[in-house]
Parts: structure tokens; C-alpha cells; sequence
């Protein structure tokens, strides 16, 4: 398997990050077990969650989906083997959020034992933080990188504007974007903050890569999105745009003897830049699938057609 790099880092990742939301969440314990003794044992190894999975799931108080991990590690023995992302920022609790340095001290220790283990490989600002000056939130990793705590750091939901600016300072330099990215979400991304990431040579690994499960082709009428817990975050591409997208992936996977869901996989590995998308599983069927997309290769005739799709 080929790997790639965050950023300057020198972290060598896998070119699929495997999406640690779902744990606690859509998966068991015993079923996340499973698929991340699989997902490894197939010589993958970048697995990102956050503090705050999955706190918006009644009942639950974040934490969820880096306890699993932790408990796994510790069952497996596996950790060495895992390059591991998680994310400061949302909120937690009263009091508990943004990115000050004192709250990043302190909510890294709560990941870390959670986590059950002695350093985040990256460690990502979840969501930006206008109230807090980028010299304090990056003094925060500063230490933490000083520390051994955390290996390297990155930021998600950033524009491109506040990316460049916390890259002009001199303390400790984000390695990677986590970006809002798919065949249908291109916006955002391909308007500005593509080119401070290719400039910069920051690492790209792209959230909602097959846009919350749409891009798998499963929904496809209103009636469908009562049958997945994601569905309601779905609707959104019911639209011309989004069915004609659908279309463009079945021609292509029907050429290819492909899942629609590979497709999109594979388009956006092709994009110069993107280093893993970041994708999830709930059953060992789709691993094998999200696993499998890492070697489809599209010529720049199928590109070109995904590309006029979603354009």
C-alpha cells in the first residue's frame, strides 16, 4: 500500500482514514472492536474521532467513540500500529469548549486517559475559535508537542482567510486541513482553501467524504432517510444536483464493477493534495468495500465526467 504524509510531519498515514464518529454511536463496542482489528490487520492505520463523539446521541456526554478506542487498545495491544487523530474544541460541557489554552491543557488530558494512552499523533482544532488569539491556542500544542503529548497538530472548519493567518505565526505550524469535502460539498474547499493547503503543503484529509453516506447511492428518495440514523443530514442532497451526481457514479461503477460509494472514494484520491478521505463503516461488508476503493483507479475520462456531475 502506498502512504502518504501529513503535511511536513513526517507521519506516514494510510489513504483512508477510517471515521471514529460512528463508535458508541452506530456501533457497539463489540461490532467497533471488529472492524478495528480488521481495518489494521488489512495494513490501514489512520483512525480520527474527536472529544466530542458522540455527545448529540440523547443520553450521551461525549467521549464515547475515544473511550472505545481506548478500551480496544488496551484489549488489542494494538496502538503502535494506529496513527491516531482526535479533536479539541466543541463544546463538552459549561465551560468546555473553544480553544484557549488553558481548556486545550486540560481537555487533552481527558482524551488522553479516555484514550488510555500517553500521546495523540494529531491533534486537530475542531472548530475555529474567533475569541481566542491563534498565538495562545498554538502555545497550547507548542507545550503539549514539547511534552510528547501530541506528535503534530491540524485544524477542521477553518476558512482560508483564518488558515493563512495561523500559519504566519512562528510557534507551532498546523500540519493538516480537516476539511467539509466530496463529490457534491466541492465549494468550499476548491474556492480558497485548496490553494493555501497545496501552497503550505499541508496534509488534506476531507470529513463527510461520501457526504454522510449519500454518495453510496442508498438514498435516494425522501422515503429512504428514515431508514439510517444519518438520514436526516441527507435530505439536503435530494436534489437535481445531487440525484444527477448518483447518476454520473453508477455509469461509472457499472464500467468499472464497482459500489458508487468506491467511486467517490477513488475520485478524490485522484485530486492532487488529498492525503485520506475520511470515511466510516458500521458492518464488516462495507469496510471491505471503503478498504477495496483505496486501489480503483479512474482514467481522466471518468474524472472528467464525476467532475461535470458535480460541478
Amino acid at each position: 500500500m502506498t502512504t502518504r504524509t501529513i503535511g511536513r510531519s513526517g507521519i506516514a498515514v494510510s489513504p483512508l482514514c477510517f471515521g471514529g464518529n460512528v463508535f458508541g454511536w452506530t456501533v457497539d463496542e463489540a461490532t467497533s472492536f471488529r472492524i478495528l482489528d480488521a481495518f489494521v490487520d488489512a495494513g490501514f492505520n489512520f483512525v480520527d474521532t474527536a472529544d466530542v463523539y458522540s455527545r448529540w446521541v440523547p443520553g450521551h456526554q461525549g467521549g464515547e467513540s475515544e473511550t472505545i478506542l481506548g478500551k480496544w487498545f488496551a484489549r488489542s495491544g494494538k496502538r503502535d500500529r494506529l496513527v491516531l487523530a482526535s479533536k479539541v474544541g466543541y463544546e463538552m460541557g459549561p465551560e468546555k469548549k473553544g480553544l484557549s489554552k488553558a481548556y486545550i491543557l486540560q481537555a487533552v488530558e481527558a482524551s488522553l486517559a479516555r484514550l488510555q494512552t500517553d500521546h495523540i499523533d494529531l491533534y486537530q482544532s475542531h472548530v475555529d475559535d474567533l475569541s481566542t488569539p491563534f498565538e495562545e491556542t498554538l502555545e497550547a500544542y507548542r507545550q503539549l508537542i514539547q511534552q510528547g503529548k501530541v506528535r503534530a497538530i491540524g485544524a477542521s472548519n477553518i476558512s482560508a482567510e483564518r488558515l493563512e493567518q495561523a500559519l504566519s505565526t512562528n510557534i507551532a505550524s498546523y500540519q493538516c486541513v480537516q476539511p467539509l469535502y466530496n463529490l457534491y460539498d466541492r465549494c468550499d474547499y476548491e474556492r480558497a482553501l485548496e490553494d493555501v493547503c497545496v501552497r503550505h503543503g499541508l496534509g488534506v484529509i476531507p470529513y463527510f467524504a461520501l457526504a454522510s453516506g449519500f454518495l453510496t447511492g442508498k438514498y435516494r428518495m425522501e422515503a429512504d432517510l428514515a431508514k439510517y440514523p444519518r438520514g436526516g443530514r441527507v435530505k439536503k442532497y435530494l436534489n437535481e444536483r445531487g440525484l444527477g451526481i448518483l447518476a454520473a457514479l453508477d455509469q461509472v461503477a457499472q464500467k468499472k464493477n464497482a459500489k458508487p460509494g468506491q467511486v467517490a472514494i477513488a475520485w478524490m484520491l485522484a485530486r492532487p493534495g488529498i492525503t485520506a478521505p475520511i470515511a466510516s463503516a458500521t458492518t464488516m461488508d462495507q469496510l471491505h468495500e471503503l478498504l477495496a476503493a483505496t486501489t480503483l483507479k479512474l482514467d481522466a475520462t471518468e474524472i472528467k465526467s464525476l467532475n461535470d456531475a458535480s460541478a
